[in-house]
Protein backbone atom coordinates (compact mmCIF):
# COMPACT_ATOMS: atom_id res chain seq x y z
CA UNK A 1 0.00 0.00 0.00
CA UNK A 2 2.96 2.36 -0.30
CA UNK A 3 2.36 3.96 -3.68
CA UNK A 4 -0.32 1.70 -5.08
CA UNK A 5 -3.30 0.40 -3.20
CA UNK A 6 -3.52 -3.39 -3.32
CA UNK A 7 -7.24 -3.81 -4.01
CA UNK A 8 -7.22 -7.55 -3.23
CA UNK A 9 -5.64 -6.88 0.17
CA UNK A 10 -8.10 -4.09 0.91
CA UNK A 11 -11.14 -6.18 -0.01
CA UNK A 12 -9.81 -9.06 2.06
CA UNK A 13 -9.36 -6.82 5.13
CA UNK A 14 -12.78 -5.26 4.59
CA UNK A 15 -14.35 -8.72 4.56
CA UNK A 16 -12.49 -9.75 7.73
CA UNK A 17 -13.71 -6.63 9.52
CA UNK A 18 -17.29 -7.46 8.49
CA UNK A 19 -16.93 -11.11 9.55
CA UNK A 20 -15.19 -10.57 12.90
CA UNK A 21 -16.06 -7.01 13.87
CA UNK A 22 -18.83 -5.66 16.04
CA UNK A 23 -21.75 -4.35 14.01
CA UNK A 24 -23.18 -0.94 14.90
CA UNK A 25 -26.01 -0.05 12.51
CA UNK A 26 -24.49 -0.45 9.04
CA UNK A 27 -20.87 -0.16 10.22
CA UNK A 28 -18.45 -2.80 11.45
CA UNK A 29 -15.67 -2.10 13.96
CA UNK A 30 -12.59 -4.18 14.63
CA UNK A 31 -9.29 -3.26 16.32
CA UNK A 32 -9.89 0.48 15.98
CA UNK A 33 -10.91 0.29 12.33
CA UNK A 34 -14.42 1.04 11.06
CA UNK A 35 -15.66 -0.38 7.73
CA UNK A 36 -18.87 0.34 5.86
CA UNK A 37 -20.30 0.89 2.38
CA UNK A 38 -22.47 3.54 0.79
CA UNK A 39 -26.15 2.81 0.19
CA UNK A 40 -25.59 0.94 -3.08
CA UNK A 41 -22.50 -0.98 -1.94
CA UNK A 42 -20.23 0.32 -4.71
CA UNK A 43 -18.03 2.44 -2.44
CA UNK A 44 -16.20 1.04 0.59
CA UNK A 45 -15.06 3.17 3.50
CA UNK A 46 -12.37 2.06 5.90
CA UNK A 47 -11.21 4.46 8.59
CA UNK A 48 -9.77 5.00 12.02
CA UNK A 49 -9.72 8.20 14.06
CA UNK A 50 -7.04 9.80 11.85
CA UNK A 51 -7.26 8.24 8.39
CA UNK A 52 -10.18 7.85 6.03
CA UNK A 53 -10.04 5.66 2.94
CA UNK A 54 -12.69 5.69 0.25
CA UNK A 55 -12.44 2.83 -2.25
CA UNK A 56 -14.82 2.72 -5.16
CA UNK A 57 -15.84 1.56 -8.56
CA UNK A 58 -12.99 0.61 -10.94
CA UNK A 59 -10.56 0.45 -7.98
CA UNK A 60 -10.48 4.23 -7.58
CA UNK A 61 -9.50 5.34 -4.10
CA UNK A 62 -8.85 8.40 -1.98
CA UNK A 63 -7.01 8.71 1.34
CA UNK A 64 -7.58 11.57 3.77
CA UNK A 65 -4.99 12.03 6.54
CA UNK A 66 -2.78 14.76 7.99
CA UNK A 67 0.60 13.07 8.40
CA UNK A 68 2.70 10.20 7.15
CA UNK A 69 2.72 8.75 10.68
CA UNK A 70 -1.07 8.59 10.72
CA UNK A 71 -1.06 6.75 7.40
CA UNK A 72 1.63 4.31 8.57
CA UNK A 73 -0.31 3.56 11.77
CA UNK A 74 -3.47 2.93 9.73
CA UNK A 75 -1.61 0.65 7.34
CA UNK A 76 -0.17 -1.28 10.29
CA UNK A 77 -3.67 -1.80 11.73
CA UNK A 78 -4.93 -3.16 8.39
CA UNK A 79 -1.99 -5.55 8.12
CA UNK A 80 -2.56 -6.72 11.70
CA UNK A 81 -6.22 -7.47 10.98
CA UNK A 82 -5.22 -9.39 7.87
CA UNK A 83 -2.67 -11.40 9.84
CA UNK A 84 -4.84 -12.13 12.92
CA UNK A 85 -8.06 -13.12 11.18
Amino acid sequence: MKNELDSKFLLQVFDKIRQHGAQENEQYKLNGITAFTDHDGYTLYIEDVNVKLQFGFHNQYHFDYDSKEQYESFEKKLKQIDKEY
